[in-house]
């Protein structure tokens, strides 16, 4: 039991004899390598986060709260040096490394524990290593009874004890009590799975005999994470302390929940022998006489008793490590290669002014390159998903700007009502006797002007993605330099603003340049004659089908509406009588005057005056108009089509290829720029450091493993066990064979 211990008198000299724990050292040539690596990545801290997937074989040891945890550990060590109270005394996980050493002479020869944080002391007296674990305790998680995942870890040399590494976990409990958090158990759980539910840990279930064995919580979460049982060792404390008329037999021979590696019986100490501080040797030879007085347990002597279970663990975790070896090397080497890859990601620090200049040169060339390289096509990191670099250019000319010009009707937002508006406008007061220019290329510069916007918006997509891919150009050393990163960036999108001026300018002129002479001279416009031919045919074929009576009919109409009804036939008449008028009387005129009807009023203009809607003239010049505007408005889309994009490649494109790395050296590249520009951030700094230790470690784990490759190639095969499940001792004919 494990509450209320007061500290032993005998922590001094008390030696276990030789006959209580074997002198046999079981797999000395492979559990040594698990606890130099574990030295090796302690400094780290916790390595999940880093090296995912990497977990070093370990005996993980969980239980309740006094479940004799602590009681079977000190046992396993010879020696009371564990913190004991009332509530939680465990409330960090501890590393216990027991490392077997030969005897020797002098103070060498003495047991001893240093721990990790204190790399070069050495506790010779195990009450002061109580001491520093309480302390460390209280230094992560201060005097009240909360817990902490942070390790302590504890190597403890020793001739008495076998090669084992145990990690012992904070015990389970149900309620908080006194000062303890509300969520004191949810935390406890949480922090033992995260041991126990590695494929690489062993679980050490330690429930008492005094309680329900078939709900001990150590054996119930184990369960969780190892429903085969084919990794969780159960111990069964308290053997001594059962009812009158009960014992542990089938549970030791694993009748009720059956282990594929077995349970071990152990006797603790009782309360009584801890407050007398009674020696762990004196308990160790009770427990062994226990055994062999108490006829149940008969026949089970492979299962009961501390040192049984001390030669289980070893050769158990033996085992386990020489299975997970193979894998283990492949998992550090590819981990190695991941954060060497990642540390030269960071490359090396930078002290002098003249590396930090051809750092900064090479990152600007290096950017440059690359920028060319996209656009060009000819970057290493292309892409086969989507289109990419100059692709995405090339697909906004041809595919967008191209093809939406040549969707374009030019006479789509002209009716015939605009043309003939326009016509009239054209002649003035007069009625026109040709078909007048100035509606063609009034109307035809209207739609050339169109062609600008979408000539711009163009320029803009170009614009956005050279943007895209000067994002797209970072260099890993760019990860580096924040500053440089910004001031690239910055720099970058001002070269490239300051290029669409040129080519916005020149793209503006073309279009005012077409719109400033509309040459009807040119060799693939249509031309006036051919136009009225062409509108004339037009109309013959609008008129077939028509009836000859419909045709009649219009030709009456036409003939009492046309021209013929002209202004000479009209003031011939009133010439006449105007002439007789001159020789009456003023007598017979004023006479007239009384005797006429009331003057005519016109109506005033409205202030937006159209045509009549019957009107029927211009039929030929409207369709003329069109045939023009179509004509000659294709002549200039082809040429916007054609200069456009040359002037957004020449202006922007091809001048940010040619020039940018020039405008970084004349921006950037300068002396006293080079410490702002290539200071890192702390973050940076931190994860370079933090690599480089990484990095070391797994170096030197690698070379450990090398090291001890050949001890264990060379094992006889007289010494090597099968695979866990195939323990010879452990399988279920033994138990049978053990209990008759």
């Amino acid at each position: 039991m494990e509450k209320n211990l007061k500290k032993s008198n005998s922590d001094s000299n008390d030696d276990v004899p030789p006959t209580t724990h074997p002198s046999f050292f079981i797999g000395s040539s492979v559990i040594p390598i698990i606890n130099k690596l574990q030295d090796i990545f302690a400094p780290l801290g916790d390595i999940d986060d880093r090296l995912t997937g990497l977990r070093l074989p370990q005996v993980a040891v969980i239980g309740s709260q006094s479940s004799g945890k602590s009681s079977v550990l000190e046992a396993l060590v010879g020696r009371d040096f564990l913190p004991r109270g009332s509530d939680i005394c465990t409330r960090r996980p501890l590393v216990l490394q027991l490392e077997k050493r030969s005897t020797g002479i002098g103070n060498d020869s003495l047991e001893w524990g240093e721990f990790a944080h204190l790399p070069e002391k050495r506790f010779y007296d195990f009450s002061a290593i109580r001491r520093e674990i309480l302390a460390e305790t209280e230094k992560e998680v201060g005097v009240n009874k909360g817990v902490s995942d942070k390790q302590i870890r504890l190597k403890i040399c020793s001739p008495n004890v076998l090669n084992i590494t145990l990690v012992d976990l904070p015990g389970i409990t149900k309620v908080p009590v006194g000062d303890q958090p509300s969520d004191i158990e949810a935390r406890i759980r949480n922090m033992i799975m995260s041991y126990i539910k590695q494929e690489t840990s062993i679980i050490l279930a330690v429930s008492p005999a005094n309680a329900d064995l078939a709900n001990s919580d150590a054996l119930q979460m184990a369960k969780q994470v190892d429903p085969t049982g084919t990794r969780t060792i159960g111990v069964i404390t308290k053997l001594d302390i059962m009812d009158k008329g009960t014992n542990a037999r089938n549970f030791l021979l694993g009748k009720v929940i059956p282990l594929r590696l077995g349970y071990i019986g152990v006797v603790n100490r009782s309360q009584e022998d801890i407050n007398n501080n009674r020696p762990i040797r004196e308990a160790l030879a009770y427990e062994e006489q226990f055994f062999r007085d108490y006829h149940v347990y008969c026949g089970l002597s492979d299962r009961c008793g501390i040192p049984q279970l001390a030669k289980k663990l070893n050769q158990i975790l033996e085992q386990h490590i020489r299975n997970v070896l193979p894998t283990l090397k492949t998992d550090l080497t590819s981990h190695l290669v991941a954060v060497e890859k990642e540390l030269r990601a960071y490359g090396e620090a930078l002290e002098s002014k003249g590396e930090r200049g051809a750092m900064l040169l090479n990152i600007l060339t290096k950017y440059s390159e690359a920028f060319s390289s996209e656009v060009d096509g000819k970057s290493q990191a292309m892409t086969t998903k989507e289109l990419s670099g100059g692709a995405r250019i090339h697909h906004i000319f041809q595919s967008i700007f191209v093809k939406s010009l040549e969707e374009v009707d030019p006479c789509e937002d002209l009716s015939d009502e605009d043309i003939r508006i326009a016509i009239h406008n054209a002649t003035g007061p007069r009625n026109a006797l040709f078909v007048p220019e100035v509606p063609f290329e009034v109307l035809v510069r209207r739609q050339i002007a169109r062609l600008l916007d979408p000539s711009l918006q163009c320029l803009r997509f170009v614009y956005d993605e050279l943007i895209k891919i000067s994002r797209a150009c970072e260099t890993v050393e760019m990860q580096r330099f924040s500053e440089l990163r910004r001031r690239l960036e910055d720099v970058t999108a001002r070269f490239l603003r300051d290029d669409v001026k040129p080519a916005e300018r020149m793209i503006t002129n073309l279009i005012d340049m077409e719109m400033d002479y509309i040459n009807s001279s040119h060799p693939n416009f249509i031309g006036g004659t051919k136009a009225v031919d062409m509108a004339q045919n037009e109309l013959k074929t609008m008129q077939v089908g028509r009836s000859q009576s419909d045709n009649d009919k219009a030709s009456s109409a036409g003939t009492s509406t046309t021209r013929t009804w002209g202004v000479t036939s009209l003031f011939g008449i009133r010439g006449s009588s105007v002439g007789n008028s001159s020789k009456r009387h003023a007598a017979e005129v004023v006479h007239d005057i009384n005797l006429a009807p009331p003057v005519i009023q016109l109506k005033n203009p409205p202030p937006v005056l159209r045509p009549g809607e019957t009107e029927t003239e211009y039929q030929v010049e409207i369709i003329v108009t069109k045939l023009l505007i179509t004509s000659y408005y294709d002549i200039v889309r082809r040429n916007i089509q054609d200069l456009v994009p040359k002037a957004i490649m020449h202006y922007l494109v091809n001048h940010a290829k040619r020039n940018l790395l020039g405008t970084f050296i004349e921006k950037l590249y300068r002396e006293n720029l080079y410490e702002d520009l290539l200071r890192e951030h702390d973050d940076v700094v931190i994860q370079r450091r933090t690599t480089v230790e990484m990095c070391n470690a797994l170096r030197q784990a690698v070379e450990t493993l090398d090291e001890f490759v050949v001890d264990v190639s060379t094992l006889s095969s007289s010494d090597s066990m099968d695979a866990l499940p195939n323990f010879s001792y452990l399988s279920s004919n033994s138990y049978s064979k053990s209990s008759t």
